[in-house]
């Protein structure tokens, strides 16, 4: 067992700044390295960070085969039952049979065919939030045209009237602090009351949908429901939830990382400026693995699993670095470099396995139709201060990124 773990110290704020000379040396100390302050494995290598998300003896959840007793761990406080009620029942927290029939009902709305028709409408709301920041000759890109562009498309998708959307961003937010490393009680105690509060505004919109369905997701879920699909009220609310949360954190950070890399980088950004028609595809893919969005993805040791002679044995938890993982040199040639015309880019940021990203897709429509706009609107935007990163580690990203035109 390896243990050089003074490298990893994901609250420090020069590692939040740049975890990737870290990861660099995690990765040259060996494949697995425990780290005692939050109980588990690391997990820094590509190849073994891309099987194990394929690996059936490890789960999002160990309840459909234990109880939290016979696993070895306690239940969480009974204080934050909210958050979990409402987090253990969406389907990336739960593993077959469940996680199957929920993925199979939900992923009729994620199809090739489904976003190619939606990308009219991205598109158009991307060209339009990209006209109103260069009308106000600059602004802040997280809040003018990162944020609204994906919780708009996702909330269209939901039937979220537009009058209520601006409580889901505060909401997620809250949410998601829950997914960093070790969350303190302060941060805790949001996550309950905006799950609490999600779920009871959710709750409401099931019903009035049930009143009068409309052609949206909500509306086919409960149609499914009534069909005998046996998708319960509560698991309605949590994949709603769900795909609010993952449909935009993912596409907002890798928005506002992806211009943050691209103006440190401008000679990349000129020639993706002379040929945005031909660079636009493989620049997604680049910005997604060169400052990945979601750096850990936690899983729990199911069985007894060997790496490189370590047993990591049922009832641990693994820490799989997707950030380590799409800066492996043994996978991509120059990995600290930023190339836009990658061609060979094998990235997990959309993660990999039964849990791999149902929203990957829609996610590089929006990313795309944000980064054409751009391109295209402000072709002389620039950065006009030094970026506002979140305290973060696990789901990385920019406060503010104030931009001028």
């Amino acid at each position: 067992m390896n243990a050089p773990t003074t490298d990893f110290t994901p609250w420090a704020p020069e590692f939040i700044a740049d975890p990737y000379p870290a990861y660099a040396r995690l990765r040259a100390a060996g494949r697995v390295h425990y780290f005692e302050p939050t109980d588990q494995w690391l997990i820094p290598h590509h190849a073994d960070v891309s099987a194990l998300l394929r690996d059936r003896r490890l789960g999002r959840t160990y309840l459909h085969r234990f109880t939290h007793e016979e696993f070895g761990r306690q239940a969480p406080p009974a204080a934050h039952e909210p958050f979990h009620v409402l987090n253990d029942n969406g389907m990336l927290d739960l593993e077959a049979p469940t996680h199957t029939r929920i993925r199979r009902l939900v992923s009729k709305a994620f199809t090739p065919r489904t976003v190619e028709q939606l990308k009219p409408y991205v598109e158009e709301l991307a060209d339009r939030l990209v006209r109103d920041l260069v009308a106000e000759g600059g602004g802040d890109l997280a809040a003018r045209v990162a944020e609204p562009l994906p919780v708009a498309v996702i909330a269209q998708m939901l039937g979220i009237p537009e009058s209520d959307r601006d409580q889901l961003r505060p909401w997620s937010a809250d949410i998601c602090g829950m997914y960093e490393l070790n969350p303190s009680e302060e941060t805790a105690g949001r996550a309950v009351r905006a799950s609490l509060d999600f779920s009871a505004y959710l709750r409401e919109l099931i019903a009035a949908r049930r009143e009068k369905p409309g052609d949206d997701l909500i509306s086919g879920l409960i149609a499914a429901h009534d069909e005998g699909d046996s998708l319960s009220e509560q698991e309605m609310i949590s994949t709603c939830v769900l795909l609010l949360n993952a449909g935009h954190e993912a596409t907002v950070n890798a928005t506002v990382n992806g211009w943050y890399a691209l103006f440190r980088h401008p000679e990349q950004l000129a020639a993706l400026r002379r040929d945005p028609a031909r660079i636009v595809p493989t620049a997604v893919e680049e910005l997604m693995r060169y400052d990945t969005p979601l750096q850990l993805f936690e899983r729990w040791v199911l069985d007894d699993i060997e790496i490189d002679g370590t047993v990591i044995p049922r009832g641990s938890e693994v820490a799989l670095l997707f950030g380590s993982a799409n800066h492996d040199p043994t996978v991509f040639t120059d990995p600290a470099e930023l190339d836009l015309t990658r061609a060979e880019n094998p990235h997990i940021s959309f993660s990999a396995g039964i849990h791999y990203c149902i929203g990957a897709p829609l996610a590089r429509a929006e990313l795309g139709a944000s980064l054409g706009a751009l391109l295209r609107l402000a072709p002389r935007m620039r950065l006009a201060a030094e970026p506002e990163r979140k305290p973060n580690f696990v789901i990385r990203g920019l406060r503010k990124l104030v931009v001028e035109v």
